[in-house]
């Protein structure tokens, strides 16, 4: 088992730094849920508050805290006197998660496109500026942030159907996901090719074109278990 320090290990993860004081417990837990997300953190590995507010810049309490939320989310677990390891999942999990995405999120988008009318279309415009920002952190290699922007703009667009109910399954399922193969996508510059596809779903909506919607949004999900998942290319 390893464990994590504030060593050398601590110096390779790719955290932000935190200058902003306000709701720092929720900050914190968003970017632990993007590093789990981003292949960062890794199971059978412990992570030590201390260790982790040093490269966040902060104290240990609220990094502590955010972890306990993620412990009862059941995406890290407590290891007593040690820290927290992060909980494994078998494909066969990350597989469930994808095809439930499949299921909700697909039929969703079609649905906002069809009730994209005068009223809906410049809140689905206003979603260009974060589908931009991911292709531009995608290019950039910034993993973490990609994630998390990621996660906010699939969010605001599932919100558009205006059930919040689905906004939260899937916001709780993308937490669970993982998804190893972006560092090697960032790497070979291919990541910022399937990031483009934000601002093409923005574009599919505004257009009210349902089955291109559904279908690029189909599309968008395989990547998790494709390429996004080993680095290799979808079959």
């Amino acid at each position: 088992m390893t464990t994590f320090d504030g060593g050398a290990d601590s110096r390779s993860l790719n955290l932000p730094l935190f200058q902003e004081r306000q709701s720092l417990r929720q900050q914190v837990a968003h970017a632990l849920r993007a590093a789990l997300v981003a292949g960062e953190m890794r199971p059978g590995v412990l992570y030590s508050a201390p260790a982790l507010a040093e490269k966040f810049g902060v104290s240990a309490t609220p990094v502590r805290e955010a972890m306990l939320d993620l412990a009862s989310e059941g995406l890290v677990e407590a290891v007593r006197n040690k820290g927290f390891r992060v909980t494994e999942l078998s494909d066969r999990e990350l597989d469930e998660i994808t095809q439930l995405r499949m299921l909700i999120e697909v039929p969703t988008v079609g649905e906002v496109a069809r009730l994209c009318d005068e009223e809906l279309a410049p809140r689905a415009e206003a979603l260009r500026q974060s589908a931009r920002e991911i292709e531009a952190l995608a290019q950039e290699r910034d993993l973490i942030r990609y994630v998390e922007v990621d996660r906010q703009f699939h969010l605001a667009l599932l919100a558009l159907a205006g059930n919040r109910h689905i906004v939260e399954v899937i916001g709780n399922l993308r937490a669970r996901s993982r998804l190893y193969g972006l560092h090697q996508l960032a790497d070979r510059g291919q990541l910022a090719a399937s990031a483009r596809e934000h601002e093409q779903l923005v574009d599919l909506v505004l257009a009210r074109d349902v089955e291109g919607a559904e279908r690029l949004m189909a599309q968008h999900i395989k990547h998790v278990r494709g390429d996004w998942a080993d680095g290799q290319p979808a079959t």
